[in-house]
C-alpha cells in the first residue's frame, strides 16, 4: 500500500473512518497532519478526518507560544492548539508534544492554568503521545 502523504510503499496505518482508504505511514502523520491516538483502541485519521478541538477560541492578536513564546497565528488549527479548560493557553503541537513527552502521563498538565483533567483528555484525544513514567 502506498503512503498518501510520502507517496512511497509499506504504509501499514489507515483512516479510521468507514469508507476512507488512506494509508500512511507512522512517521509520515505529523507532516501529513494526520492525528494518532495513543489511547485504546489506538485509532489513526488522516487530515480530513482527524478529530478537532471542541473549543471555539481564537487567539488574539499578537498571541505567543507558552512554550517557545513564538507567536501561534491568528486562528486555531493543526499547528496550533489551545488548552480546553483556561481557553487562554496557545501553543504549537510540537512544542507541546515535547513537553508531554519530559513530563509523561502522571505530571502532564496545562502550562498556564494547570488543568489536569480536561487537559489531558483532550491532548490525548488530538493526538499527543504521554509517556507512562
Amino acid at each position: 500500500q502506498h503512503c498518501f502523504v510520502c507517496g512511497e510503499s509499506g504504509a501499514t496505518i489507515t483512516c479510521w473512518r468507514m469508507g476512507c482508504r488512506r494509508r500512511f505511514h507512522l512517521p509520515c502523520a505529523v507532516e501529513g497532519g494526520c492525528v494518532t491516538q495513543f489511547l485504546s483502541p489506538y485509532r489513526a485519521f488522516c487530515w480530513e478526518h482527524r478529530p478537532e478541538q471542541a473549543v471555539e477560541a481564537a487567539p488574539e492578536e499578537h498571541t505567543t507560544c507558552l512554550i517557545c513564546l513564538e507567536p501561534v497565528g491568528d486562528r486555531k488549527s493543526y499547528g496550533t492548539m489551545v488548552c480546553p479548560a483556561c481557553k487562554h493557553a496557545w501553543f504549537h503541537r510540537g512544542c507541546i508534544q515535547a513537553q508531554a513527552l519530559n513530563a509523561g502521563i502522571c505530571c502532564f498538565q496545562c502550562p498556564l492554568c494547570r488543568d489536569r483533567s480536561a487537559f489531558l483528555l483532550e491532548m490525548l484525544i488530538v493526538g499527543i503521545r504521554m509517556p507512562f513514567r
